[in-house]
């Protein structure tokens, strides 16, 4: 029985970690990240490491696809955007 469980959380990584290469949109990578985090602290559950796993569900499916999205989210951002920053798109229209 634990076999097949180790069997099944090793199939659910590979098929995450393959869809987080695969995928080309930032966003959604970050989303696939968060899923193999999950499975991957499934896997370790299931090997009977239960630290290992807690850290990997904190670290690998939370703080790492949010601080993804923050960076994208940042590098989206126009000029402008900022309070306090001059919008320099409307000086080229004068």
């Amino acid at each position: 029985m634990t076999d097949a469980l180790i069997v099944v959380a090793l199939l659910l990584v590979a098929g995450a970690a393959t869809a987080a290469v695969l995928n080309r949109d930032p966003v959604r990578q970050a989303l696939v990240l968060s899923f193999l985090g999950l499975s991957l602290a499934l896997l370790f559950t299931f090997l009977q490491a239960p630290d290992v796993a807690l850290s990997q569900l904190a670290v690998g499916s939370a703080v790492t696809p949010l601080m993804i999205l923050l960076t994208v989210r940042r590098v989206h951002r126009r000029p402008g955007d900022e309070p306090g920053e001059p919008d320099q798109s409307r000086e080229h229209e004068r």
